[in-house]
């Protein structure tokens, strides 16, 4: 009997996976916090795809491990900027509501 062995497919389908419940996430929440949850779901699936498309393409070089931590970077930016945000507008409307963030309509 063979071994299982994981190949770049399987990590491939995995980050589409991850990355679909992500996009629906976003689609579908209405909640703010709940929303950026789901955006770093996405960036997580886009780090999957990062380093198993490193491993298996240029095995010898990190290239694919030393974007992951820029994204991963990017994304506690984000976090904070956007908590940040979602802070302040928390208390001026008292909601985290997407449908009652409404100040940008004319």
């Amino acid at each position: 009997m063979q071994p299982l062995t994981i190949g770049l497919v399987h990590y491939t389908v995995l980050s589409a996976i991850l990355f679909g419940i992500g996009l629906f996430g976003v689609l579908a929440k209405k909640n703010a916090v709940s929303v950026l949850i789901c955006i770093e779901l996405m960036l997580n699936a886009v780090n999957i795809n990062l380093i198993a498309f490193s491993k298996y393409v240029t095995p010898g070089d990190f290239i694919g491990q030393i974007f992951a931590i820029f994204v991963i970077t990017v994304a506690a930016a984000e976090v904070g900027v956007g908590l940040a945000i979602i802070i302040a507008i928390y208390r001026n409307k008292l909601t985290v509501n997407l449908d009652e963030f409404d100040w940008l309509k004319w």
